[in-house]
């Protein structure tokens, strides 16, 4: 497979913002778990590393399975690619929310959808995503394609009958509202959730998954810890949001799905639980969600 650095790392390296060498692995869990959402296809670090040696590095410390997310019919195409490749990886395709107004401007959006339907087709497709909304980074002249993209992800992932992996960024409300008033797919996750516990609350009332990464160990983010204490067991997942959102204590180095236990850990302790019975649970809660890896 050929894997093609971004911008955004070429931007890092040029402005020297961060330590670019990858961490050492942490201890290996005992109870295997998946990473519920990384971007595998984009290259990191001083030595950046293949999809099989991403693989391996997660399968050796208990990371069994990697959803690949995507954001437009580029790596979209990689995501399915991989999955076909390697039966560690499942594919979520998508058009990103902050993509949607790009393909629009160019009159390409109906296209667009239309790649992902048939990409939604592949077995190894489990998910749509990543896709939702987007206020931060789009300004309001974008909304409309956001919405349009949005609702027509929402249709493809129930006429697929697979999951969502949404994308909210300080658009809570108009997150909620959007999945209410269409009508959510019946398996709904909330990648990297950034709400705080009444939205949490909100969401395990209606049945969503919430996918906690990384910067649930930032300092600075008490309202995704209030936010995972009051989710149910049974809807919680975890992720990397590769290479993003690196957790404490590495917070600045590439992240990778090898890097999970240590999110994980954190998550356990601040559940007051076992970290084997809350690895038990999310590996359960990720099957429940995408089906089978080796299927």
């Amino acid at each position: 497979m050929t894997e093609n650095p971004s911008q955004y790392v070429r931007e890092r390296k040029a402005e020297g913002r961060k330590d670019l060498r990858y961490p050492a692995a942490p201890d290996p869990l005992t109870v295997p778990v998946y990473d519920n959402h990384a971007h595998l296809e984009i290259l990191d670090g001083d030595e950046p590393l293949s999809l099989t040696e991403q693989l391996d590095r997660a399968a050796a410390v208990g990371v069994a399975g990697v959803v690949q997310a995507s954001g437009d019919i580029e790596s979209s195409r990689w995501a399915v690619d991989a999955a076909s490749a390697d039966s560690r990886v499942l594919a979520a395709v998508a058009i990103h929310p902050n993509d949607a107004p790009v393909y629009a401007e160019a009159g390409q959006l109906d296209h667009a959808i239309s790649v992902i339907d048939e990409l939604a087709a592949h077995p190894r497709t489990r998910a749509i995503g990543e896709t939702g909304l987007d206020f931060f980074r789009t300004g309001p002249e974008g909304h409309a394609a956001q919405f349009e993209a949005f609702e027509a992800h929402i249709a493809l992932a129930k006429k697929h009958g697979i999951a969502m992996q949404i994308h909210d960024r300080d658009a809570h409300d108009a997150v909620l509202e959007t999945l209410a008033r269409v009508g959510a797919p019946e398996k709904t996750v909330f990648h990297c959730f950034s709400g705080d516990d009444a939205m949490a609350r909100i969401c395990a009332d209606a049945g969503y998954y919430l996918s906690f990464a990384g910067n649930v160990t930032f300092k600075n983010a008490q309202n995704l810890r209030d936010a995972l204490k009051v989710t149910p067991r049974d809807r919680i997942l975890v992720e990397t949001d590769a290479p993003f959102l690196t957790p404490v204590p590495l917070r600045g180095r590439p992240n990778a799905p090898y890097l999970i236990p240590h999110t994980l850990r954190f998550m356990a302790g601040e559940l007051d639980v076992g970290i084997d019975e809350l690895a038990v649970q999310i590996a359960a809660n990720t099957l429940r969600i995408y089906g089978s890896f080796s299927a």
